[in-house]
C-alpha cells in the first residue's frame, strides 16, 4: 500500500517505522525535529516536499497530530490535492465534533476518513503494540484494519466517525485524573516526610498499583523527570477536549473541573512543554 504518515514524531515514528517493516510504501514530509524523519528515510521512506505532494503519492494518509485544529488545518491545505477513493486516518487526539465535520466534508469529494486514536506510548508503538478505537464505517474499518495489525495489537471497531475519539477522551480523562492524583499524593508524603521509594514499592502490591503511578513514579526516584512521555500542554489539551464533551453530554462535575484546574496551572505558569512527572516535583 502507499502511505502518506505526517506527524512522525514520538509516537508517528515508531508506526510509520512499523508500516514500512510490513512492506508498505511510505512517505513522510519534514517535522519540527528531523531526527525520526531522517531515520525513517534510511530505512526506506520517501521525504515528501510539500502536503499536496502526499496526498498525491498516497492510497492511506495517517495523522498523527497534536490537536484538532492542526488536524483540520492539516486537511484543507490538501484537500485541492486529495482523489477519490483515499481514506484520511486521525490517529491523534482530537475533538469529537471536528472528526465528524472533516468527515463530513471529505465524503463530499469521494475521500474516506476515520479516527484512530491509540493507547500506548512510544514505546509501544516502536514494538507495535499499542491499541487503536477506530471510529468508521464498517467497510473503511475493514480496509483499514490490516494496516492498523502493523503497529497494534490491540484493535477495536468502536462505531461510526467520532466514536474513537469519543472513547479516546474518556481513556485519557481517566488517565489525566490519575496523573494529577499521582501528583498530589506523592506530594504529600513529601510533606509528611514519608520516603517516596518506600511508598511507591509498596504501593505497587496493591490496588493502587497501574500504568500511571509506574511511568511517572519510577523513573523520578532515579532523578528522571521525563521518563513519562507526556506534556503538561497535551494532558491540558485531552482534559479540555473531554470537558465539552462531558458538557454535551450534560454530564460535567466538580471532578473535571479540578482535574482541569491541575494542568490549567501548569499552562498559566508556561510549563506546557514539561513532561507531566514534572507535577512532582512543583
Amino acid at each position: 500500500m502507499r502511505i502518506g504518515f505526517i506527524g512522525a514524531g514520538l509516537m508517528g515514528h515508531g508506526m510509520a517505522l512499523n508500516l514500512l517493516e510490513a512492506g508498505h510504501e511510505v512517505s513522510v514530509i519534514a517535522h519540527r525535529n528531523r531526527a525520526p524523519i531522517e531515520d525513517l528515510v534510511s530505512n526506506g521512506a520517501g521525504e515528501a516536499k510539500s502536503l499536496g505532494e502526499i496526498a498525491q503519492a498516497s492510497d492511506f494518509i495517517f495523522l498523527c497530530l497534536s490537536s484538532s485544529k492542526i488536524v483540520e488545518d492539516t486537511v484543507l491545505s490538501m484537500e485541492r490535492s486529495l482523489r477519490k477513493g483515499q481514506i484520511i486516518i486521525d490517529a491523534g487526539t482530537s475533538e469529537p465534533e471536528t472528526t465528524r465535520r472533516l468527515a463530513s466534508q471529505l465524503a463530499e469529494l469521494g475521500v474516506g476518513y476515520a479516527d484512530a486514536p491509540l493507547t500506548g506510548g512510544p514505546e509501544q508503538a516502536a514494538s507495535g503494540q499499542l491499541g487503536v478505537f477506530c471510529g468508521a464505517s464498517p467497510e473503511v474499518f475493514l480496509t483499514l484494519r490490516p494496516l492498523f495489525s502493523c503497529f497494534a495489537t490491540i484493535i477495536r471497531h468502536i462505531g461510526p466517525v467520532g466514536s474513537g475519539h469519543t472513547a479516546k477522551l474518556i481513556s485519557n480523562y481517566l488517565v489525566t485524573g490519575m496523573i494529577a492524583l499521582v501528583a498530589e499524593a506523592f506530594g504529600t508524603a513529601r510533606k509528611a516526610d514519608i520516603d517516596w521509594r518506600d511508598l511507591y514499592e509498596v504501593m505497587l502490591n496493591g490496588s493502587g498499583n497501574s500504568g500511571v503511578l509506574r511511568k511517572m513514579v519510577a523513573p523520578v526516584l532515579d532523578g528522571n523527570f521525563e521518563g513519562y512521555k507526556f506534556s503538561l500542554a497535551n494532558a491540558y489539551k485531552d482534559i479540555g477536549y473531554f470537558k465539552t464533551l462531558a458538557i454535551d453530554l450534560n454530564l460535567e462535575t466538580s471532578l473535571v473541573e479540578a482535574v482541569e484546574a491541575v494542568f490549567s496551572a501548569t499552562m498559566v505558569e508556561g510549563l506546557g512543554e514539561m513532561n507531566v512527572s514534572h507535577l512532582l516535583e512543583l
